[in-house]
């Protein structure tokens, strides 16, 4: 009897000694993650905190002046050029982007060698790097299409950046969707397209969003493939005088002004503004994106 005791006590100090160093590695792992949330906030704030003391001063009713001169850098022309080229690269990546989403998800067979193939071929074009893209614009909008260095060509190499990830992150909204959806659709008697249409598709919609809004901010940061396609010439494309001839003009966007400005050493201060003015405006495109999306996601309910 004293044998069998003993060797219960023993295994209650093991259990205890065991559950002591779980507590003790759980309170670590805690205060692991609060550090590490910690630092990504300040230095988040940090990084905002001191482009806005840089730049909020810089901010002068001059820098929106409509024309762009020696004396004046005004980023205006740059603020319209990265607003009209962003919505064209989305409006041109958008439509094949998602299509081919809903096509590998609810039509192509799943698993088969070229859903794989596509995939594949999707997150390696999301790796490369944005100078590769902005040789092939060159190459091919800016020489073979003759179309030099645009507005079109710098829009036509970002929507084929974006592609890949509108693509990804639309297949994953579909793929999400509970299959309930789609056999309830077909228990009613509709066909695949009004399934997609009417009963999937809303509820990815959210999701969808979400892809645009990361596409839309990889659109307005873009420099390096901006620089080999669109030019940096500051000025706000003539619609209104050339009609649709305007989008073979060259422009510079905010991300390449700021790039200008940083690099040229003499409006230091103006590039922080720049920075400030490019902050806000993706902010302002994010938070249009979430509430389209949650009043989507409010009137589907």
């Amino acid at each position: 009897m004293p044998a069998c005791f003993a060797k219960e006590d023993a295994l209650e100090a093991r259990i205890a000694r065991s559950s002591r160093r779980r507590r003790a590695v759980s309170v670590l792992l805690r205060w692991l993650t609060y550090a590490a949330a910690t630092v990504t906030a300040a230095v988040l704030l940090f990084v905002v905190g001191y482009i806005l003391v840089r730049g909020v001063p810089a901010l002068t009713p001059d820098l929106f002046q409509w024309e762009y001169t020696s004396e004046n850098v005004s980023l205006l022309p740059a603020l319209a050029s990265t607003v009209i080229m962003a919505l064209l690269a989305l409006a041109l990546a958008v439509p094949v982007g998602v299509g081919a989403a809903i096509y590998l998800v609810e039509y192509a067979r799943r698993g088969s060698r070229f859903v794989r193939l596509v995939r594949v071929t999707a997150e390696t074009l999301q790796g490369i790097p944005s100078i590769i893209y902005g040789l092939f614009g060159m190459l091919f909008f800016v020489t073979a299409c003759g179309w030099g260095l645009s507005l079109l060509s710098g829009a036509c190499t970002l929507a084929i950046m974006v592609l890949p990830v509108i693509m990804r992150t639309t297949e994953e909204a579909l793929m999400a969707v509970p299959d309930s959806y789609r056999e309830g659709g077909f228990g009613l008697g509709a066909g695949r397209l009004r399934t997609v249409a009417c009963c999937v598709l809303p509820s990815a919609v959210p999701g969808i969003l979400g892809g645009v809004i990361l596409a839309l901010g990889r659109c307005v940061g873009e420099v390096a493939a901006l620089l080999f396609t669109a030019g940096t010439v500051a000025q706000i494309p003539d619609f209104g005088g050339q009609g649709i001839f305007a989008l073979f003009d060259s422009c510079r966007t905010l991300a390449v002004h700021m790039y200008t400005l940083a690099c040229e050493g003499l409006h230091v201060n103006e590039a922080y503004a720049t920075s400030v003015v490019l902050l806000i405006l993706v902010l302002l495109l994010n938070a249009a994106m979430r509430v389209v999306a949650q009043k989507m996601e409010v009137s589907k309910k």
